[in-house]
């Protein structure tokens, strides 16, 4: 298989909802030369005015509720989201936290550290059986491990807005804008159900997991969106801060870090790229980015070479050189904990990685098995050349 590759990026077209101009480069691309263009592209003061007309919609005039929701992770995003609507827009936020799927030490210092912005947190703990079963089917069924936390990420947050009557929730980065996808999905300001269904379920839908292993519509409740006529009830609105202010992670980081007493990974990157201020909350989140990698033929690796690249900050020949040497290594520390928490042994795990990797994309035997390096890692066809 010749795979085709963004001529500015380092992104190929495997890239679920990735598309491609005539000349060859991928949308993402294109949205970030909106996002610097100063004279065609977007105009970021009208759209910081246009978000303060929105907010004070929705900020409490006595003071008998919380002016909104924002999702957390206790990630850098989370932080940033944070600092935004307490720091700069003096409003009064609820934190909002669906349990990580098994949270690290770092993870646990910066959902401390969150709350020094002097803000209430609900942290919502899920019942840790059926999450297991869930995480085991996800793995089975989707070839995504975090499947059930992608999902309560987004309905926890919802369904509280609906229990408290809170009806606006701020959401860090559209990631169709930041990372490519369809145009409809990559304009949008708001975060709905639909984009829910559309970019995080995989085509898995929530009742499809009812009767696996015993699980119950009941057990199901926290990963089920509220009704329309709840949401309509309540009002219900979820805005992308990425619509309305440039998004550059490092420049954000860099801020939480100074002034905000953000953790980073100190001793070296994440696993599965070359970066260490992402994905710091889960132990697991290594195996769920290898499983991208093995599905489409990029990594986290490349997520963030094509993020600096399109920032300005590196070369697209400086972005090759970061891919070929961290994306798609195999993940030890994300598989041991996986195993830890699901059950499952290490072996189990590879054969579904390896059900779910591409033939086409990555070298086999002649027996029909994977080739991989000395490191356990596996091997492309003709990646050298098609870049």
């Amino acid at each position: 298989m010749k795979l085709k590759y963004c001529t500015k990026c380092v992104m190929p077209a495997t890239k679920p909802d990735l598309f491609f101009d005539k000349d060859g480069v991928c949308d993402a691309c294109r949205s970030a030369e909106l996002k610097y263009d100063k004279i065609k592209g977007i105009d970021w003061n009208a759209r910081r005015k246009e978000f303060e007309r929105i907010i004070e919609k929705y900020r409490s005039k006595d003071g008998k509720n919380y002016d909104c929701i924002i999702p957390v992770s206790g990630g850098k995003d989370s932080h940033y989201q944070t600092y935004i609507m307490k720091v700069v827009y003096k409003m009064n936020p609820l934190l909002v936290c669906f349990e990580q799927t098994k949270i690290s030490e770092l993870g646990k210092k910066n959902m401390e550290n969150i709350r020094k912005f002097g803000c209430d947190m609900i942290y919502f703990k899920k019942n840790p059986e059926v999450y297991r079963k869930l995480e085991v089917e996800g793995l089975k069924r989707v070839g995504d491990n975090d499947w059930p936390n992608h999902v309560g990420c987004f309905t926890i947050p919802v369904r509280v807005a609906v229990q408290f009557n809170i009806p606006l929730l701020i959401w860090g980065e559209n990631s169709q804008l930041e990372y490519g996808g369809p145009a409809t999905a990559r304009e949008k300001n708001y975060l709905d159900r639909r984009w829910m269904e559309e970019f995080t379920l995989l085509g898995n839908r929530v009742e499809d997991m009812i009767g696996v292993d015993g699980i119950t519509k009941e057990d199901m409740l926290i990963y089920t969106y509220p009704d329309d006529k709840d949401l309509k009830r309540v009002g219900v609105t979820g805005l992308f801060l990425g619509y309305f202010f440039l998004w550059d992670q490092r420049k954000q980081v860099e801020l939480i870090r100074k002034k905000y007493g953000f953790n980073i990974k100190e001793d070296g990157p994440i696993e599965g790229t070359y970066t260490n201020y992402e994905n710091l909350d889960d132990a697991t989140v290594g195996l769920h980015d290898y499983l991208k990698f093995t599905k489409y033929g990029f990594g986290r690796g490349t997520d963030h070479a094509c993020t600096d690249i399109r920032n300005g900050r590196i070369t697209r020949e400086e972005g090759l050189d970061l891919v070929r040497k961290y994306d798609g290594k195999y993940p030890y520390y994300g598989v041991k904990s996986f195993c830890e928490m699901s059950g499952m042994s290490k072996k189990e795990v590879d054969k579904y990685i390896d059900s779910f990797t591409n033939k086409q994309i990555f070298k086999m035997d002649k027996r029909g098995k994977f080739l991989r390096d000395m490191a356990g890692n596996l091997i492309k066809n003709n990646y050298d050349n098609e870049l």
